[in-house]
């Protein structure tokens, strides 16, 4: 039997010799990139924190102690430590364990975690309310450098060291330090101040200095900054000790026995404290260590050679790539911006291209945005690649800084819509909700390759509409993530404001509403539909059903959109985001006020997002992929038959010819 065979809980950990946790950490290893190559999933970070997490787990007592992980994605080491080492093959899969934090998985997840810069703000919450309550235990936050980017983590640090409460934050460093190291003295002067020997000696000094009659205070005051001084001269790592915490590192991440031993001290001080641990991305698998962005989040792949296991076809992500460099080739004004995120949105290949045109602010995507306000205030076209489920983050900078002034900024939101295996917090479905009632925002869904290209080259053009400054204000542009499907004819029209497209155009009773991903599904309902009714004749034939492409959210052109559907009985409007709050529920309304002789039904998400699943999974169980959507056309004729709200039959040939174009 192994050793991560007999370790059903942390306490099982207390045992284990010097050589037994090295071999743990090996046999954890060894599952985690044999799980993840089956599965997909989070490689990089995973690896790199194995023996801080095991030192963690031995050194404290979840879950008296509490742990938040930040973001959350290097939490595999720690679910096979507690207690979901049997469950740890369904990681990601539908109804197995997610591959984030969740509270409802395990009394060892302190917090549902899965953005980033959010787990010293939680962490402090928790410590706060131990203590008011005077419930016992420590509260351990586990952020990355990266994370430690993000505005919220600052300001989460200066809140906690006014507070004083003894959070231990641990710096989890897996790039560089924050700042080189200088040599055997200041580590040894940073272990010195985080031990329970100098704190208890050096708050009986502060007490005996602080009492002095007269001079109590002066002397005191001019003591503190003589030891800031102090630490300024030996230490190039003083931010944290100005923010009120105790420093130590920065200590080697993988060496478990050195984790231990300042764990050990840590535990007994009664302030906050960062510890600062260096570790490497991707330890103990090659391909990972050797390029870990690569290897960072990954599809199914061969352990062997870490290559994939299916080359997919071209992505949205490629091709607004693509037109993005082409766009930029055109105008040298074209800049690109992104909040850490640039080899997930396809920013890597313009960075090449374009040196110094592409900017990286951090995990900081509230800064991006009114960075952006800022370069295009002064004159440049700056184009925003940021996830949708990240752009959440950013509502208020879109609406004060780019839609209120109008300035001609475009967002890119990649992975809107459904998103696959990384679960409930990633799922882009809310970004129409949020952004669809903000002034001067335009919003486009395209379908397809081509028509992200069109929108993007709409979006970066010199047009003037309503009488606004020249670049017609911001434009954000939505897409999944997922291959692009085949390109139609109709996707190739020009891009007018406010207007569709059909895709599919017959005469059917039925017309189908549909934007962004979900058009291309709703044409393979509409030719199945179609097969069907050719498949019965001479017999009773199925429905069709025609098949508008919106193309925009925002502006929405109501008298055209109007004369389009006039001829139809049936209107079904499908939803790329939650259906309460989305643009269908508003195109309900208007065909209820206008055009009443017609049923309309709205299809979209569930505002309570789906655990994870593939996006093909998730289109499905709410009822919109091609076989669901061509389900819902049979059930509204049904439904109509049954009411009464039919009364003659029309061909294919018949009424809706020319109309809505």
């Amino acid at each position: 039997m192994s050793i991560l065979d007999r370790i059903d809980s942390p306490s099982d950990l207390k045992d284990l010799g010097p050589g037994e946790l090295r071999a743990l950490a090996g046999e954890i290893r060894q599952r985690i990139v044999e799980t993840v190559s089956r599965n997909g999933g989070h490689l990089s970070s995973n690896l790199g924190v194995v023996e801080l997490t095991l030192a963690i787990h031995r050194s404290f007592d979840s879950p008296r102690d509490a742990i938040v992980w930040d973001v959350g994605h290097q939490c595999y080491a720690h679910k096979l430590l507690t207690g979901r080492r049997e469950a740890f093959e369904s990681i990601r899969r539908p109804g197995g364990l997610s591959g984030f934090p969740k509270r409802a998985e395990s009394v060892h997840d302190a917090f549902d975690t899965g953005h980033a810069s959010t787990s010293i703000s939680a962490a402090l919450g928790l410590a706060e309310a131990r203590h008011r309550l005077g419930r016992p235990g420590k509260v351990i936050a586990v952020i990355g450098d990266g994370a430690l980017t993000g505005g919220m983590a600052m300001e989460a640090l200066s809140h906690a060291g006014q507070l004083g409460l003894p959070l231990v934050v641990v710096l989890n460093d897996n790039k560089m330090s924050i700042s080189p190291n200088v040599g055997a003295l200041s580590r040894y002067l940073s272990r010195l101040s985080a031990t329970a020997r100098y704190q208890a000696l050096r708050s009986r000094i502060d007490a005996v200095v602080r009492g002095l009659p007269l001079a109590g205070p002066w002397l005191y005051s001019r003591m503190v900054r003589a030891k800031r001084a102090v630490k300024a001269l030996f230490f190039k790592e003083n931010l944290f000790s100005d923010l009120g915490f105790e420093y130590a590192g920065p200590i080697d991440g993988h060496n478990i026995p050195e984790m231990l031993a300042v764990f050990r001290e840590v535990r007994a001080l009664d302030r906050p404290v960062v510890v600062h641990v260096v570790t490497r991305k991707g330890k103990g698998y090659d391909l990972a260590e050797e390029d870990p962005a690569r290897y960072h989040g990954v599809a199914p792949m061969r352990c062997s050679d870490g290559k994939l296991e299916a080359r997919p076809a071209a992505t949205f992500t490629e091709a607004f790539s693509e037109a993005l460099l082409r766009a930029a080739a055109c105008d040298e004004r074209v800049v690109a911006v992104t909040a850490a995120m640039a080899k997930g949105t396809g920013l890597e290949a313009f960075r090449s291209a374009f040196p110094g045109r592409l900017y990286d602010v951090g995990i900081a995507e509230e800064h991006a945005v009114t960075f952006a306000a800022g370069l295009a205030a002064g004159g440049l076209r700056p184009v925003v690649a940021i996830y949708s489920t990240f752009m959440q983050r950013a509502v208020d900078q879109v609406f004060h800084d780019a839609a209120l002034p109008g300035l001609p900024v475009v967002f890119a939101l990649d992975r809107s819509g459904a998103v696959g295996e990384d679960g409930e917090t990633h799922q882009g479905l809310y970004d129409i909700a949020l952004f669809r009632p903000m002034p001067r925002l335009s919003i486009l869904a395209p379908a397809s390759a081509g028509e992200l290209a069109l929108s993007l080259e709409w979006a970066l053009s010199e047009r003037v509409p309503g009488g606004e400054a020249a670049g017609g204000g911001p434009v954000i542009i939505r897409y999944p993530k997922g291959r692009c499907p085949r390109e139609e004819e109709a996707y190739a029209e020009p891009i007018r404001p406010g207007r569709g497209v059909f895709v599919r155009r017959s005469g059917a009773d039925a017309l189908l509403v549909a934007m962004g991903g979900l058009v291309s599904l709703a044409a393979e309902a509409s030719d199945l539909l179609l097969r069907e009714q050719a498949a019965a004749a001479p017999g009773p034939a199925p429905g069709g059903a025609d098949v508008y492409d919106l193309r925009f959210v925002s502006p929405f052109d109501e008298e055209f959109f109007l004369e389009a559907a006039a001829p139809y009985r049936r209107i079904i409007v499908l939803e790329e985001g939650v259906a309460s709050g989305g643009l269908g529920e508003g195109i309900a309304a208007l065909i209820a006020r206008r055009l009443p002789r017609a049923s309309v039904r709205v299809a979209g998400f569930p505002s309570e997002p789906e655990a994870q699943a593939s996006r093909d999974e998730l289109v499905e169980r709410a009822g919109l992929s091609a076989a669901g959507i061509a389900e819902r056309v049979r059930a509204a004729e049904a439904e109509d038959r049954l009411e009464g709200r039919i009364f003659v039959f029309r061909s294919a040939a018949g009424g809706a010819a020319g109309a809505g174009r």
